[in-house]
């Protein structure tokens, strides 16, 4: 017979050990049993007293009896000691009780030293009867000297045990030494002659080896030695392999317990003790006690040597490390040749592996293992296939070799579910799985996917999530596959195929339709934390930036204030620590403010890597600081797009410093919460911007047309708005603005200026001008309401400039000499192909050019909690004005008149329009002009001296310059002459009204003087009638 299930947890200090099975009779709770076998096991070594020996325990709750037939091959298999826990509530069931227990000792009655039976919960007269091989206890609560039994039970075990030893080790020459025998082996002796030398030696040589096996196990180290040697040699000699395996094996554990005192199994509890504790026979346990190892001298009767502190002779008894695994070698090799040992040749590699660990040498561990692998058991259950491949898994985690080891676990994991199992273990698959995944280099924190590149094989990775994700959904738990499923894409999104991302997608899609993913850590039953997995890569996010409030809702600080918030805590004017805090504060905070209450945007740059179109719903804003409304966008992004920009939106509610940490994403069912600290590869120009009180909002709205001219050198960004009309000179045009309070608080003030923006061009008088009383005293504006506003925009420019065009009219022969008053000439300008060339094709073009006047107004407005802290808003519109030339006065002269007083002013008017013209005067008849006609027209005028023109101030002609002072003394002039004159005209077709003109050349004869003459006009619009 074989042994069918080895013991993989054995280890080479365990051959110095006695085996005792504790096993329950009759109905005991399960917990309440391993409770008991706890305290029981608890005792694992004691110290003999009158001996400084210590004898090991080992405990097993389950012990095959076919196993315990091979306690003649290596004694620590043998069964030597039964500890029975029973629960008895009456006396007569005590009968059926106390039979039961004899009938399982008679299972291991043929190795059997001593027993015990722990009776749980009889009292009365039994009870009460002092019995060595039976305790009774009242409860599995009141049984506080369980240990001290069992010491006394294991001090039993090692009488027998030395008496054993003593008799088997006595050389009786005139006694016939018995044959020991394995199982299998016992049909083929049968017949042998027994007379033979080589069956006496055979006989010898597996008689040493067995008191060796008793001589360790009875504490007595150097005995055990000179056993094994000897028998080693007895056996090799009659080539009896068994056998020779099993001394060479028995002669290996020896050494090992003298190297490795700590033990292989990777115990804490080292086993070497002092010999002032041996000597302490009061002391008998003690759990972490170790073994004291006195040299026993030759095969003494008692095996007590006086002299302790020897240790003569050990050396060459002793194997040396390597000449230990040098033996081990050939035991193996010996236990290879039966195909019934292999068990003990599987557990032989088994203690050689550990032995190795120990000795740090992984390569030649490795080789044991790939032995073990291919040792033949025979049929093994699924359960022994499933443990087999948990121990190779652990050892090859011993020696290092995780990769191999996660192999055999996986193995093993998918041994649970194998199809012969009609009950297939789907969460010791799962379970197994998990334990491999640190030896594929794979970690289920995908945080460590972030930190450089990719470690170990992908493909084997992406097979083992899978696996996951099935075995979770066999489980029962979507929630798992869900969260291995987003962690597979997430993870392996550069190695998945094109169809795989699809089959993947559609997945994760089919799981989140029953159980959406989150954010949640998922806890395990055994307590591992699975931590969230956030799709940064959909989309993939390559730079963030925090966008400044529109022009027109940006917030300014009033000037004298803006110092306030500047730190004095340092007396000094210059500190480098500050300087350099100041720098850093600098760095992570954006220059600009956001309002509170405003809506706030940050710009993305995305792209999707998917070969198919990625919707992306619910992407949002993460942030701290403040508190924050996320206005959620969806966006469809194109497969496999370029950077595409996509801008995030919020509210801030309350005033602060926030912190944009990341934002939010729901892509196939799973929200992810994407951080920006964990995104390296992002770029960002800062994440830290201060929320400045609420501010009220306005909004402008005008009476005339909105204009894509921007005043130069504004840009569009710059200004809210901009309009644009299209006036004669000298034409006055009212622009009405409406200001609506949009926001939520009151508009407490409100200021208006302006400034020309184009100064190439002269402008005579007020360009624009306004009256903001009444504006103001609707102050405060409350949300929702309005206030009107009227600009007048007069536009009086100096188109004097076409000189050339002047020159051609005077040159038509128009003079003023020799004319009648009474009967102006009406000279009408010919065609030029009928004529000369009066206005050549660049004199049409001046003559025809258009002007253009461009300015900003500026509505600064502040309110609400924003204004206490210094805070204001502007509002700037755009104003562009295109201004057409109206009537020209080609030449200037005067003539006397009947009165002294009075002169006669004979004007040469061009009308340079498109339009019929009328021009009227003070004391003359209306003219009327066609277009690109010329006229003289007679106006009778009292006589003025320019000596009655009011002078300039004094105090401001000392600080103003001659050229101003001339220009300025020259408008005076044009003003008087102007309200003498009266000149005005008006076009026939149009019929709007139109204010003062003040574009004019004139040469007055009688002062000598060049100066141009402001002249008022008006024009009516016909059509504005209706």
């Amino acid at each position: 017979m074989k042994m069918s299930v080895p013991d993989y947890m054995q280890c080479a200090e365990d051959h110095q050990t006695v085996l005792v099975v504790v096993q329950p009779v009759g109905i005991v709770p399960e917990d309440q049993f391993f409770k008991i076998y706890k305290c029981i096991a608890g005792v694992s070594q004691v110290s003999i007293r009158d001996s400084q020996r210590i004898l090991y325990i080992r405990y097993r709750h389950h012990y095959l009896p076919e196993n315990n037939e091979w306690g003649d091959f290596q004694t620590h298999r043998k069964v030597v000691g039964l500890i029975a826990i029973t629960t008895c509530s009456s006396a007569k069931d005590w009968p059926q009780t106390a039979e039961r227990f004899h009938g399982q000792k008679e299972v291991y009655s043929s190795t059997l030293y001593d027993s015990r039976l722990l009776v749980f919960g009889l009292q009365g007269e039994i009870a009460e009867q002092q019995r060595t091989d039976v305790a009774f206890y009242p409860s599995f609560e009141e049984c506080s000297d369980v240990e001290r039994r069992v010491e006394d039970f294991v001090e039993s075990i090692f009488i027998v045990l030395e008496s054993k030893r003593l008799d088997r080790a006595t050389d009786k020459s005139g006694d016939k030494i018995p044959l020991l025998c394995v199982p299998f082996e016992k049909k083929d002796f049968v017949g042998l002659d027994t007379d033979s030398r080589h069956y006496k030696k055979r006989c010898q040589g597996r008689m040493r080896k067995h008191v060796g096996d008793l001589c360790l196990q009875a504490g007595m180290l150097q005995d055990a030695l000179v056993h094994y040697h000897m028998s080693v040699e007895l056996l090799r000699a009659v080539n009896d392999f068994l056998w020779l395996g099993a001394a060479l094996e028995g002669l290996c554990s020896a050494s090992v317990i003298f190297h490795y005192p700590g033990g292989t199994a990777g115990k804490l509890v080292g086993r070497k003790q002092s010999i002032s504790q041996a000597a302490d026979a009061g002391k008998r346990h003690r759990p972490g006690a170790q073994e004291v190892l006195i040299d026993p001298g030759a095969l003494t009767a008692n095996g007590i040597s006086a002299d302790t502190s020897s240790e003569i002779g050990r050396a060459k008894n002793c194997l040396s490390p390597e000449d230990i695994i040098e033996k081990y070698k050939e035991a193996i090799s010996c236990y290879g040749k039966y195909k019934n040992a292999g068990v003990i040749e599987l557990e032989a590699c088994v203690k050689a592996v550990r032995v190795l660990a120990i000795q740090k040498r992984a390569r030649e561990a490795s080789e044991f293992l790939q032995n073990a692998v291919y040792i033949n058991l025979g049929q093994l259950s699924e359960e022994e296939k499933i443990q087999r491949y948990s121990i190779l898994s652990e050892l090859y985690e011993l020696i290092g070799f995780h990769r191999k080891s996660a192999f055999f676990k996986r193995v093993a994991a998918m041994q649970c579910v194998a199809p012969t199992i009609p009950e297939p273990g789907w969460r010791a698959c799962y379970k197994l799985l998990l334990e491999t995944i640190p030896g594929y280099s794979l970690s289920l924190d995908p945080k460590d996917f972030s930190k450089g590149t990719h470690r170990g094989w992908a493909a084997v990775q992406m097979r083992l999530l899978h696996e996951l994700v099935y075995a979770s959904r066999r489980m029962g738990n979507p929630g798992l596959s869900v969260r291995h499923l987003s962690f597979l894409l997430q993870t392996m999104l550069d190695f998945l195929s094109d169809q795989e991302k699809k089959e993947v997608t559609q997945s994760l899609e089919n799981y989140t339709s029953k159980c959406p993913g989150g954010m949640e850590v998922i806890t395990l039953s055994d307590g591992l934390k699975l931590p969230p997995v956030p799709f940064t890569k959909l989309p993939i996010v390559r730079s963030v930036k925090l966008l400044d409030l529109p022009i027109g809702l940006r917030p300014h600080k009033v000037k004298g204030l803006l110092g306030q918030n500047i730190s004095t805590a340092s007396p000094f004017i210059y500190s480098p620590i500050i300087m350099h805090n100041r720098g850093e504060e600098r760095c992570k905070k954006i220059d600009f403010q956001w309002v509170q209450g405003d809506v706030c945007e940050v710009q993305l740059m995305v792209y999707n890597p998917m070969p198919y179109e990625l919707r992306v719903e619910n992407m949002g804003l993460l942030t701290s600081g403040v508190e924050f409304e996320s206005l959620p966008a969806a966006l469809s992004l194109p497969a496999e797009s370029g950077l595409y920009p996509v801008t995030l939106v919020g509210v801030p509610r309350t005033a602060g410093n926030i912190t944009i940490n990341g934002y939010h994403t729901s892509v196939f069912g799973v929200t992810s919460d994407c951080l920006l600290e964990d995104l390296a590869a992002v770029k960002t120009s800062g994440c830290l911007v201060e929320v400045i009180p609420s501010l009220p909002r306005l909004q402008l709205s005008t009476s005339l047309p909105r204009s894509a001219h921007m005043p130069q050198p504004m840009s569009k960004e710059e200004l809210s708005s901009s309009v644009s009309v299209q006036l004669f000179n000298g034409e006055t045009q009212q622009l009405t603005i409406t200001l609506e309070n949009i926001g939520s608080e009151d508009i407490e003030t409100l200021e208006l200026t302006s400034k020309i923006a184009n100064t190439k061009e002269k402008v005579f008088g007020s360009f624009l001008s306004w009256e903001l009383e009444e504006a103001l005293s609707h102050l405060p504006l409350k949300p929702g309401h309005t206030v009107t506003l009227t600009i007048s925009i007069k536009v009086k420019l100096d188109f004097s400039g076409q000189e050339s065009l002047l020159q051609d009219l005077n040159d038509d022969g128009i003079s003023v000499s020799g004319l009648l008053i009474c009967s102006p000439l009406r000279q009408v300008l010919k065609s030029r192909s009928e004529t000369k060339p009066v206005i050549s094709e660049s004199g049409k073009a001046e003559y025809s050019h258009i002007k253009s006047l461009e300015a900003v107004l500026n509505f600064k407005y502040s309110g609400g909690t924003g204004k206490v802290e210094g805070y204001y808003r502007e509002l700037s519109l755009g104003v562009h004005v295109d201004v057409e030339p109206s009537v020209f006065f080609t030449r200037v002269s005067t003539l006397p008149a009947t009165s002294t007083r009075q002169c006669h002013l004979l004007l040469d008017i061009f009308n340079p329009t498109e339009h019929e013209l009328t021009v009227s005067a003070r004391n003359s008849q209306d003219l009327v002009l066609h277009a690109s006609e010329c006229q003289r027209m007679a106006i009778q005028v009292d006589k003025f001296d320019f000596e009655s023109v009011p002078q300039l101030d004094q105090e401001a002609v000392c600080f103003t310059n001659s050229k101003q002072l001339e220009e300025e003394r020259q408008q005076a002039q044009g003003c008087h002459i102007n309200s003498k004159l009266e000149i005005c005209w008006s076009i026939i077709s149009f019929h709007r009204q139109t204010g003062p003109h003040s574009s004019r050349k004139a040469r007055d004869d009688l002062k000598k003087l060049q100066v141009l003459t402001p002249v008022t006009f008006t024009v009516f619009h016909l059509l504005n009638v209706c």
